[in-house]
């Protein structure tokens, strides 16, 4: 059906809703229209149908009759929408347009210019080129400010919109126009590109290589198509170097992707024929066995994985699975809890659903998945399952494992909490941005270990920062705010205690730049991880995370400390002190 142009449109906020509401009917919620049955009595199905012909009929009315024209394709697409919200955040409508998006999640390619970007202020900036895209072949810079693309000034547009136009065809050539900050020797402020855009691969291991002498180390960012061989690679490069002694799988901030990926990248660790996953879906017979099926290249070799809160789906499967069959030691904090695995379902016109069909259970048949989203709250919301409920289970060797709620590691790792002032330093793009002016004017390292700040970096950094701009909440004045407000509506906000608060917040008020220095060391990491992914693409970032972060330490002190990775991995009756 096309709405007639000539009418005029009523807001759109006045229909969608309602047909959003109606829609969501259609999955079987009791409708209050007559019927020849009580709601109690009238079977799913009936329901179905009968609400599904109420919708059509309604939808039909609403054309035919309705004063103004409908805006019928967003009506729709709202009210499709509203069903779907009554489901799960993971079973997602995807029309012809977007049907690209759920190609780049599932095969990490996509066609373009191959550069991660960032919008803010109305203007959308390179943030970081892929190794090896034509942005980078081009000589595009994170920090450079995108004006046009073709013959479209972009300033002022969303980066979602700069970004269509930034995609094609692969073999299609593409000028973009942008504003470089620093420009180097000789060059100008305005530069314009011609690009030739290609089948763009974001990498699935950013980085892999010896950490600590010994230790192979194997930072996995996605599941995608890609992602079972870059790993295979990184575990045969460790296997022919007789130096490394312990395998580490970084799966934080993985949100997972495809189960096939997962089950291919336990295999490089199992014995072929292991069983490391059943899925079950709504019918009995719909229930599918995932067994290993290649011959393992570490089978004996001490494993650490790591997560953290954003490890999800294929990720868990995969640390889960190692957890269960007592083959790795998990170290990190708790993971996200999503035990549910979606699939595809073509849909006419080339529409597309992503749905949810199926919960997944690990080794020890436990199912991790954090949120029931068939029992809400009567707000919508829905709550997370307290440990309390969840339920025990036993991994090979014996070891006490629950389901719900993600994965537990065996060794917590205590991280410690960034602060409002860091937080706004980051989200702020202030970190970004002096790293721009950085790299422009200096020269580079030869490794990302060799980046550092002097007192005078650090100095230019924080004159960087307007004061009178650079908004940040203080948590002790926060607390002090929630005491005044409290002790006045109880009655104790006399002028004494009033004094008292105030002395307290003028003790504890600092100006901006008190607390840029004495929060330093903190601020050198995101700035010279920053800086290390200007020099080097790809991989830098990592690479200088790696030489603070309290999680390496944790997995080296596992590795190293004699009976300690054997003594968490032991049945509990076996359990024996390691060696000191």
């Amino acid at each position: 059906m096309t709405a007639p142009s000539r009418r005029q449109r009523r807001p759109l906020h006045t229909i969608l809703p309602a047909l959003a509401i109606i829609a969501a009917l259609t999955i079987g919620i009791a409708a209050t229209a007559s019927s020849a049955k009580p709601d109690a009595t009238i079977s799913h199905d009936e329901a179905y149908n009968r609400n599904l012909t109420i919708f059509n009929a309604l939808t039909r009315e609403l054309e035919e009759n309705y004063v103004d024209s409908i805006r019928t394709d967003e009506a729709f697409e709202a009210a499709i929408r509203g069903m779907l919200a009554t489901v799960d955040p993971y079973t997602e409508y995807y029309s012809y347009d977007d049907k690209e998006t759920l190609t780049r999640l599932t095969t990490g390619s996509y066609g373009g210019i191959g550069s991660y970007i960032q919008g803010r202020d109305g203007n959308t900036y390179i943030s970081e080129p892929i190794v090896g895209s034509p942005a980078m072949k081009a000589g595009l810079l994170p920090g450079d400010r995108i004006l046009r693309v073709d013959s479209v000034d972009v300033v002022g547009m969303s980066s979602d919109q700069t970004t269509r136009l930034l995609k094609g065809q692969p073999g299609t050539d593409v000028r973009v126009t942008v504003e470089r900050p620093y420009p180097r020797e000789n060059e100008d402020s305005i530069l314009t590109f011609t690009l030739t855009r290609e089948k763009v691969s974001e990498p699935s291991v950013p980085w892999s290589g010896v950490i600590k002498g010994d230790i192979g180390y194997i930072k996995l960012d996605q599941f995608v198509e890609s992602s079972a061989d870059d790993v295979k690679n990184a575990l045969e490069g460790f296997r022919d170097n007789p130096n490394v002694k312990y395998v580490v799988l970084d799966l934080r901030g993985n949100g997972g992707g495809l189960v096939e990926s997962a089950i291919s990248i336990l295999g490089n660790f199992l014995p072929k024929g292991t069983e490391v996953l059943r899925t079950r879906g709504k019918r009995a017979a719909e229930e599918k066995i995932y067994k290993t099926q290649s011959n393992p290249i570490l089978p004996d070799i001490p494993l650490a994985v790591m997560i953290d809160g954003g490890s999800a789906s294929a990720s868990e499967i995969t640390a889960g699975a190692l957890q269960d069959l007592d083959r790795a030691v998990l170290v990190g904090t708790q993971s996200f809890g999503k035990g549910l695995v979606q699939g595809t379902r073509m849909l006419p016109y080339n529409a597309l659903l992503k749905v949810t069909l199926a919960k997944y259970y690990i080794p020890s048949g436990r199912l991790i998945q954090a949120l029931d989203y068939s029992q809400r709250n009567p707000d919508g919301s829905v709550a997370r399952t307290p440990d309390s409920l969840t339920n025990v289970y036993h991994t090979a060797h014996g070891r006490e494992v629950r389901d719900g709620g993600g994965l537990k590691p065996d060794s917590i790792v205590e991280w410690e909490n960034a602060s409002a002032l860091i937080y706004g330093l980051v989200v702020g793009n202030h970190v970004f941005d002096y790293a721009t002016r950085y790299v422009a004017t200096h020269p580079a390292p030869e490794s990302p270990d060799e980046i550092s700040i002097s007192d005078d970096d650090y100095e230019d950094f924080v004159n960087s920062i307007d004061a009178a701009t650079f908004k940040y909440d203080k948590l002790c004045n926060q607390i002090l705010d929630q005491l005044r407000r409290t002790a006045e509506s109880e009655g104790y906000l006399n002028d004494e205690v009033k004094a008292s608060i105030d002395a307290l917040e003028k003790q504890l008020d600092h100006d901006l730049k008190t607390d840029l220095h004495s929060k330093r060391p903190q601020i050198e990491n995101y700035l010279t991880e920053e800086i290390a992914a200007r020099y080097f693409p790809g991989n830098g970032r990592t690479r200088r995370e790696l030489l603070s972060d309290p999680g390496i330490e944790v997995v080296e002190k596992i590795f190293r400390t004699p009976g300690l990775y054997e003594s968490i991995l032991s049945a509990p009756d076996s359990k024996t002190k390691p060696k000191k």
